[in-house]
């Protein structure tokens, strides 16, 4: 897809846990600068602003699309859902990197693998 028409979809969240999901022309990490200059109304009492989720569209109408449909959603499980997937998690139950995990029984404890040195 060129890169001249396609759109963003983003998904900012700050420090006390807001979020303001939107859509842009621009590269998303431009768009981050300017919400964090004060620059967009709606976001600019409460920067700062970090990137937490970018989907990328083949022009403004399928961004608009989903855009309305995460909207919709008004902030409950399934926002919940996408983040946690668009940030590689499996919903909170894995483990650190390098433990075992033994099923999603809490009991018996998940035992830890011994890692060889190479």
């Amino acid at each position: 897809m060129p890169r001249g028409m396609s759109c963003f979809l983003y998904i900012l969240e700050n420090l006390k846990g807001r979020r303001y999901v939107g859509i842009t022309k621009l590269q998303p990490i431009a768009r981050l600068v300017r919400h964090n200059k004060g620059d967009v109304y709606a976001t600019k009492f409460d920067t700062p602003w970090k990137l937490v989720h970018v989907e990328e569209f083949p022009n403004y109408q399928h961004a608009r699309k989903r855009e309305k449909q995460i909207k919709s959603w008004h902030g409950g499980r399934a926002l919940h859902n996408l983040l946690s997937r668009a940030g590689g998690s499996s919903n909170g139950r894995t483990q650190a990197f390098g433990a075992c995990y033994d099923g999603s029984n809490p009991s018996p404890p998940a035992r830890e693998r011994k890692m060889s040195v190479v």
